[in-house]
């Protein structure tokens, strides 16, 4: 997957990638703690701190769910648009890159070069694939408290998007003037 040079020389390093928990199903005990209509479900999420300590983060199906996939060579991933899953339609996905099982990778790119490979050439006309940088907590705000997924369960992200459609913040669930847009 990557490959860490050295000024004596470059040694490939088997990686894995984790999906955001903003695509997982969060729920208490098989029932949905967001609801159809893209909403929080009141009757678990009455407050941010009580939503985040009732509701699971689950894991998920990469591959019949998200449409993620090891690719043919074992050093890449392929990515699907839409994945029409046993329950849904997925659109897209977000994935991180891992370091361990519960940290993401930090990556340094100071005095570095950073180079991917990507192959758009199925990639219909309007769609946008990107890989970008973003700040995160190297534990996905893994508190042991309130958030208990951390980064083995994608939670951390924030960018400009962040005040808008992100599912939890800080190890708390974000409803107060939920925007699911």
């Amino acid at each position: 997957w990557m490959q860490e040079c050295s000024a004596s020389g470059c040694d490939w390093q088997k990686g894995s990638v984790v999906m955001d928990a903003n695509w997982r199903w969060i729920n208490k005990g098989g029932q949905n703690c967001y609801t159809h209509d893209d909403t929080w479900d009141p009757e678990f999420c009455s407050d941010p701190v009580t939503c985040a300590q009732t509701c699971s983060v689950e894991g998920a199906d990469y591959a019949s769910t998200y449409g993620v996939t090891t690719n043919s060579f074992k050093d890449g991933v392929n990515l699907k648009f839409v994945t029409e899953g046993q329950y849904s339609s997925n659109y897209g996905s977000r994935l991180y890159v891992m370091d361990s099982e519960d940290k993401y990778n930090m990556f340094r790119l100071k005095n570095h070069e950073f180079t991917f490979t990507v192959d758009d050439s199925t990639l219909t006309c309007g769609l946008n694939g990107a890989l970008y940088f973003v700040e995160m907590d190297q534990r996905g705000d893994w508190d042991g408290h309130n958030n208990n997924a951390g980064a083995k369960y994608g939670t951390g992200y924030c960018d400009a998007q962040c005040p808008h459609d992100i599912k939890f913040m800080k190890g708390e669930a974000h409803l107060l003037n939920w925007n699911s847009t």
